[in-house]
């Protein structure tokens, strides 16, 4: 439903005060009305359209990494069909690791695995740690993400929000190592967010 409405512009208060310098009239006529829009998505340089992005539902959970031995580091997504996460279109994300002995573990993003590409770049620096200009330490290029001492529970998924650090990385897996002083299972899920 449309309704309209007369305004005076901003441009020909001079005309309102009765100085006939002034060209325009100063009524306008304003439409006032409400129209719902829903952006779908964007068309990119090549005519293709591409669908926005929404967060993850739910965590993806990768199969557990068995009997890692003390000093000992695993990568995580680690399952064939998404050995690495990809990162465009998100922000933030929720990494959640359940080990099954409690104690120190390091956990540091790296870069994916070399059989991928990033973007249209390959091969790329497997294992490496993630470094660029974070927003948090401005014009200084640092570690996206390393956490050489973090004391994990036991039989519980220990969950823990990044935000803005890891946004758009394209090939992203973490390297997580067993610092126990034993033997311990390691399970990792992660959840990405607009």
């Amino acid at each position: 439903m449309a309704y309209n409405r007369k305004a005076i512009a901003p441009w020909s208060l001079e005309r309102e005060q009765g100085i006939e310098s002034a060209t325009v009239d100063s009524n306008i006529e304003t439409p006032q009305y409400l129209q719902p829009v829903v952006n779908t998505g964007v068309i990119d340089l090549n005519g293709n359209w591409i669908g926005l992005r929404t967060s993850d539902k739910l965590f993806t959970i990768d199969p557990p990494h068995l009997a890692v031995a003390n000093g000992a580091a695993v990568l995580s997504p680690q399952k064939a069909d998404h050995e690495y996460i990809d990162m465009t279109g998100f922000s933030d994300l929720f990494i959640a690791l359940k080990p099954s002995a409690t104690g120190n573990f390091a956990i540091s993003a790296v870069m994916g695995p070399a059989t991928y590409p990033f973007a249209n770049l390959a091969p790329v620096n497997a294992a490496a740690i993630l470094k660029g200009n974070s927003s948090f330490v401005p014009s200084t290029t640092d570690n996206l993400f390393v956490d050489t001492s973090e004391a994990l529970t036991a039989d519980v998924w220990n969950i823990f929000a990044i935000q803005n650090r890891l946004k758009d990385q394209k090939l992203l897996q973490f390297k997580l190592t067993n610092n126990t002083g034993g033997i311990s299972d390691i399970e990792f899920a992660y959840q990405r967010i607009v």
